[in-house]
C-alpha cells in the first residue's frame, strides 16, 4: 500500500490564493514572496478538489479504511419486553 503523500505545488490542483506561483528551471517559485514556494506550509495554498488536509497530506492518496457491516442477526433483532394486556394475552414476557 503506498503511504500517503504531502501536498507539493507540481501537483495539478495545486493553486495559489494569491495567484502568485510561477514555475522557473522546474522549481515552484512564489512571486508574492518573492522566494521558493513552501507548498502545503503556505497560507495562501489551497487544492481544487479540496483535498488539502490540514497537515500537508494530500487527500487523493489516502486510502480509505472499510469496516464490514455484517452483524449477525442475533445482535440485530433484540428481544421485545412486553407488558400489562398483551403480556396476559400472549403468556410471554418477551417476544422475538
Amino acid at each position: 500500500m503506498a503511504e500517503p503523500k504531502k501536498c507539493s505545488p507540481k501537483c495539478e490542483f495545486f493553486r495559489c490564493g494569491q495567484k502568485a506561483l510561477q514555475f522557473r528551471s522546474g522549481k515552484a517559485y512564489c512571486r508574492f514572496a518573492d522566494d521558493l514556494c513552501k507548498g502545503y506550509q503556505c497560507k495562501y495554498a489551497f487544492c481544487v478538489r479540496n483535498r488539502l488536509l490540514p497537515d500537508g497530506v494530500c487527500g487523493l492518496t489516502v486510502k480509505r479504511a472499510t469496516k464490514s457491516l455484517e452483524t449477525p442477526p442475533e445482535e440485530v433483532i433484540k428481544g421485545i419486553k412486553v407488558k400489562g394486556k398483551l403480556q396476559k394475552k400472549l403468556g410471554e414476557k418477551e417476544i422475538f
